[in-house]
């Protein structure tokens, strides 16, 4: 696969990766597709190592552990779609993995419109929802210099 394409995939991979459950589902219902297909792994919880780092720098640390869901299907057609989904959603990480193989098909420029952007405009307003509450608490730090005589 090409970088090109590499990188269009990963972001609608994060796209289905992120969403909303039940934006997804609605958005797919609404799409009325049915295609053929079948698990070359269905849907599995596991578990994932969470790293991070202290001020996003420094050195990485071990932080913790979240759940995982992760399927493998198989079109018909041939096209292999793949999801990792943070969380126990079976149904979400199937959805996923559907679109992700229907992506790799003549429907990828179709999907794109109907399904991937408006997922993708949500993500950003809740983000951009966030900032905003998280910005009007945040306090500013300020030390004045004492007038002390050395």
């Amino acid at each position: 696969m090409e970088t090109e394409q590499r990188t269009q995939r990963q972001k609608w991979m994060a796209v289905l990766a992120r969403c909303d459950h039940r934006a997804l589902a609605n958005g797919w219902q609404q799409l009325g597709l049915d295609p053929s297909y079948h698990f070359v792994r269905e849907p599995e919880i596991g578990l994932a190592q969470v790293r991070a780092r202290m001020g996003s720098t420094g050195s990485q640390f071990n932080i913790g552990d979240v759940t995982m869901t992760r399927t493998v299907i198989q079109l018909d057609s041939g096209e292999l779609g793949y999801s990792y989904i943070t969380g126990r959603d079976k149904s979400h990480s199937e959805i996923a993995a559907v679109i992700d193989a229907l992506m790799q098909t003549s429907m990828q420029s179709d999907l794109h419109h109907r399904l991937i952007n408006p997922l993708n405009a949500d993500i950003v307003k809740q983000e951009q929802s966030r900032a905003q509450q998280v910005s009007a608490s945040k306090v500013d730090f300020f030390t004045m210099v004492r007038g002390e005589d050395e």
